[in-house]
């Protein structure tokens, strides 16, 4: 009852509590009045549209989390003594990384540790991971919270590529400068929530953003893979999700003087949950093994290198060119 009604608080919804305690609403509902009715209290104020907490509401969170992280705690500090670990852990991810490194491996930690029980929840948007009540999360990218623990796992390359059917048709972009000047198709991962659209490209004068626009767009990274092979555009990848397909030439590098910024695949875990032995386990099990198979992944192929300029350089001077000769009408 206690933790229905925190997951109610956090997520400001009975139905999305309902969902992450695996209930229905109506079970969810029954547990919030049958709490209130013990405290004498009204724990939130319901409307048809919104689920705001009252005032004893927000005081009782408080007292409720605090029950809650004590019963983990003694609940990890029992399985640390035995050795047995058990439980369920939440872990989080975006797409291409949880298909290509987390489900091939969940069969073998549950194999490893079978008292313990996962639950995956995929998503190239960006996790909340106190809301989504998650445990541990590989995290693509920089990152802002500072309550969460961070262990790097691998700083991974990336690489703007097309299929060669689209190269044929709109030419090769050399650079960033061209993709917008060609007015290029380019393939963007956006959500609700993204801070910006523009990719950021190393040049010889430093890293740039620019502007990049296309007709297809989607918050599904693997769906954006999927068009730049169909010759829909071009898109930029992390090397260890395209680099197969660099391999067998059904996507080329384009834009190759001005190549992406590397990204940070990271694990990340909230501090208190670092006392949890399930979470121990799971973050040393599958930390090596997505080392090794990136690794493998990436092997051989080549990226791009950047001759960055120094800040007092001039840029190189622009060969003239003669204008073009205007068209000299036949004699009569």
């Amino acid at each position: 009852m206690i933790r229905m009604f925190v997951r109610v608080y956090e997520l400001g919804s009975m139905s999305a509590a309902a969902r992450d305690q695996r209930t229905s609403p109506a079970v969810a509902s029954g547990r919030i009045s049958e709490l209130e009715k013990h405290l004498g209290v009204r724990l939130f104020n319901r409307t048809t549209r919104k689920l705001q907490p009252t005032e004893n509401g927000r005081i009782f969170y408080e007292g409720a989390l605090g029950i809650l992280h004590a019963i983990e705690d003694a609940e990890a500090a029992v399985a640390d003594a035995t050795q047995n670990p058990r439980g369920v852990l939440f872990v989080g991810a975006p797409l291409g990384v949880g298909r290509r490194f987390l489900g091939p491996f969940v069969p073998d930690f549950k194999a490893a540790y079978p008292l313990i029980d996962l639950r995956l929840r995929l998503s190239d948007r960006i996790i909340d991971v106190t809301a989504e009540g998650l445990d541990v999360v590989l995290h693509l990218g920089r990152l802002e919270d500072s309550a969460l623990k961070m262990r790097v796992i691998a700083e991974c390359p990336r690489i703007l590529c097309a299929a060669p059917g689209y190269v044929a048709r709109r030419g090769m972009p050399q650079d960033g400068a061209a993709l917008i000047r060609d007015r290029h198709d380019c393939l963007n991962l956006r959500y609700p929530g993204a801070k910006e659209f523009q990719w950021a490209l190393q040049t010889p004068a430093g890293v740039q953003k620019f502007d990049i626009s296309g007709p297809y767009e989607s918050d599904d990274g693997d769906v954006l893979t999927d068009w730049a092979l169909a010759g829909h555009g071009i898109v930029l990848k992390p090397l260890f999700e395209v680099g197969a397909y660099l391999r067998t030439g059904q996507l080329v590098p384009v834009a190759t003087a001005t190549p992406p910024l590397p990204v940070t695949l990271s694990l990340l875990t909230p501090h208190r949950r670092l006392r949890d032995p399930k979470v121990r386990l799971f973050a040393d099990f599958i930390v090596g093994r997505i080392r090794t198979d990136m690794a493998a992944l990436v092997q051989g192929l080549d990226l791009p290198e950047i001759e960055v300029r120094p800040k007092d350089a001039q840029p190189p001077k622009q060969p003239h060119r003669q204008p073009p000769r205007k068209p000299q009408p036949d004699p009569a």
